[in-house]
């Protein structure tokens, strides 16, 4: 018998508590090749994006940290707010993903974070000011 689900932040950090890998960037495309099986966090695993940071070339999901992030709001994740408001749709399909069914971002926004979420890369190689202005908590001040 299974325990309850999981709420999942999709943009997780590797060293968060029950992370596991659930997306690789596409190098050609910039995107999000989504996984059919999420794999654990491994140091083997994180070491193999060497000389890049393992956010700049994984996606990562771990239990939503809730009040501990600086962008949950007591009841949403204003991250996902953000990037349906800001970033254009990419697909009119649902990508595959291994996730969806305890993602904190479908369960807030449904079809329209899911057709951006091929977008989000959590650590960027190449920085884009309008995902930089995405990733700034709600109420905080942009870093220069």
């Amino acid at each position: 018998m299974k325990g309850p689900s999981v709420v999942q932040c999709p943009s997780a950090q590797p060293a968060m508590p029950g992370a596991v890998i659930h997306g690789v960037v596409d190098a050609a495309s910039g995107k999000i090749q989504h996984l059919s099986t999420p794999e654990p966090v491994t140091p083997e695993l994180l070491a193999m994006t060497a000389p890049l940071l393992p956010t700049q070339v994984l996606r990562i999901s771990a239990p939503c940290q809730g009040g501990a992030c600086g962008h949950f709001n007591g009841t949403d994740c204003t991250l996902v707010d953000r990037i349906v408001q800001i970033m254009p749709a990419t697909d009119s399909a649902l990508p595959s993903c291994a996730i969806r069914a305890n993602c904190r971002w479908f369960s807030q926004r449904g079809r329209a974070a899911c057709m951006r979420c091929d977008q989000i890369v959590t650590d960027e190689f190449v920085r884009d000011e309008q995902m930089a202005s995405l990733t700034v908590p709600a109420g905080r001040a942009t870093e220069q």
